[in-house]
């Protein structure tokens, strides 16, 4: 594949030891300058611009390589052009909808329920797992040569990293994992912390600044055997929802919905496709709707009960 400028650029600036949050505002700056003039001296604006986003499992640099490839997917076979609008942070992702900066989003169940309480989108979308299910997992990880943790409950008395608060498998599934499973309260924890990512929750377990944490369960199994062990796994989550505002057209919703739900990974030529995709679109998609999240919010009410306060 060949090499992105813009990416070239961010590194060689993260090389010369600039800030990293200054390099993400240079990034985000420099893709609002670079992609519509670009796309406009190619003549690609003939098409309707519809703006995706996506909540922040990973560093912004890391969410435009793992998604890219989809907006090209998506505006080579729908008759619109899809553009990639990053944010830092979940929060943001609920703001880019609510203001119309964004018209369809990736989020997670938890933000997906939030945006839902604020003003109306649908879920249309959600990944399927490798088993063809729509589900994924939260795991917990720690150090490979960590032999004082092994399972959830000699988590008591450690110190644990979570993702965004905003998280549903970095936050929400995990707490509940905790309180539920493991008969262990916050406050039974040495120190406790949420990072923005959930690839910065493995770093950090890695530089043993906390002993544990919980991730996406594709994040832990990137870095399995790379430093990492598992040492429980959440039951299967509801799909990350796929969602559109409730006024984006129906022709828009039915182009998306062919253009994805077209793919099936058991064919050799849509599997190249779907692995050029972020590892939760691997397997393909499935129809999702409303009802799909109602253990999100029996979880979220669960944990409101024990003091816990979920965003």
């Amino acid at each position: 594949m060949d090499k992105n400028p813009l990416i070239e650029i961010i590194l060689f600036m993260r090389y010369r030891g600039m800030d990293s949050r200054r390099v993400v505002s240079i990034f985000l700056l420099i893709s609002m300058i670079v992609f519509p003039i670009s796309s406009l001296a190619a003549g690609k604006y003939e098409k309707p611009i519809v703006y995706f986003s996506a909540i922040t499992l990973y560093h912004p640099l890391v969410m435009y390589q793992k998604y890219q490839p989809l907006m090209e997917y998506l505006s080579e076979h729908t008759p619109y052009r899809f553009e990639l609008k990053l944010s830092q942070n979940y929060e943001d992702i609920i703001k880019f909808l609510k203001t119309n900066k964004v018209q369809v989003a990736l989020l997670g169940g938890v933000t997906y329920l939030e945006a839902k309480r604020q003003f109306n989108v649908i879920p249309i979308l959600e990944p399927l797992g490798r088993d063809g299910r729509p589900y994924y997992r939260s795991v917990f990880i720690t150090q490979e040569g960590n032999t004082k943790i092994n399972r959830i409950s000699d988590l008591k008395g450690k110190s644990v990293a979570f993702a965004s608060d905003c998280s549903t498998s970095g936050n929400l599934i995990p707490l509940y994992e905790l309180y539920a499973k493991g008969r262990i309260r916050l406050e039974d924890l040495s120190k406790h912390v949420n990072l923005k990512y959930h690839d910065a929750v493995a770093r950090e377990i890695l530089r043993g600044e906390y002993e544990a944490g919980a991730v996406i369960d594709s994040v832990a199994n990137k870095f399995k055997g790379k430093g990492l062990k598992i040492i429980h796994i959440s039951d299967p989550i509801p799909g990350l929802p796929i969602v559109v505002r409730a006024d984006v057209s129906p022709l828009v919703v039915k182009a998306i919905k062919k253009a994805l739900l077209s793919l099936d990974y058991n064919n050799a030529g849509d599997r190249k496709v779907l692995n050029q995709f972020d590892k939760e679109f691997r397997f393909g998609f499935a129809e999702a709707k409303d009802s799909d999240y109602d253990s999100i919010r029996r979880m979220i009410r669960y944990l409101n009960r024990e003091g816990v306060r979920i965003p």
